[in-house]
């Protein structure tokens, strides 16, 4: 069985949308809401991220590598003030930046051509093709996901709910 280029960029960019937007930024955007602004900024220790510095990485992430690399587009992260930052900025504003950045990841995912998977970028120093660009981004989105809905759980002692359509044996029920 033979498969075309554009045929496995639209299975790979479909899965990455997938993923990234109708996975990942949903349950993340779920598991903060509920929090309180002393929460999203509390961290354990000084060495860890509290969930408002990892919005913030992930906004700065998301923005560098998908918006402005496919956009052509000048790259002004400030990749170390997303982790430096210590003022409880309200979560409403942290969520809402993050929103917006993502509704413009949605559009750059929406457009991408084989072409583009296949260029060569240079982002935050990096040289990568543009496949590997969207994969780092859904890659590390859902490794700060993850340390999010972490943190979480553990402030919140609550089950998230996010595989509730698994059965007692932990397989997903058939219609």
């Amino acid at each position: 069985m033979s498969t075309s280029d554009a045929n496995i960029a639209a299975l790979f960019l479909g899965f990455s949308r997938k993923k990234l937007l109708e996975e990942y930024w949903p349950r993340l955007r779920s598991a903060v809401e509920p929090l309180t602004v002393d929460q999203v900024w509390w961290r354990p220790n000084p060495a860890s991220n509290s969930i408002g510095n990892l919005l913030l990485h992930l906004n700065g992430n998301v923005g560098q590598w998908l918006v402005a690399s496919f956009n052509q587009l000048d790259d002004q992260r400030n990749r170390p003030a997303e982790f430096i930052e210590r003022r409880r900025l309200p979560k409403g504003d942290v969520i809402g930046q993050l929103e917006r950045t993502m509704q413009e990841a949605a559009k750059v995912l929406g457009r991408l051509t084989v072409t583009e998977l296949a260029a060569t970028y240079e982002i935050q120093g990096y040289t990568v093709s543009g496949l590997a660009a969207v994969y780092q981004v859904v890659e590390h989105f859902g490794m700060h996901y993850g340390q999010i809905v972490y943190i979480t759980k553990a402030l919140r002692a609550e089950d998230l709910g996010y595989h509730s359509e698994l059965n007692a044996t932990g397989r997903a029920s058939k219609p």
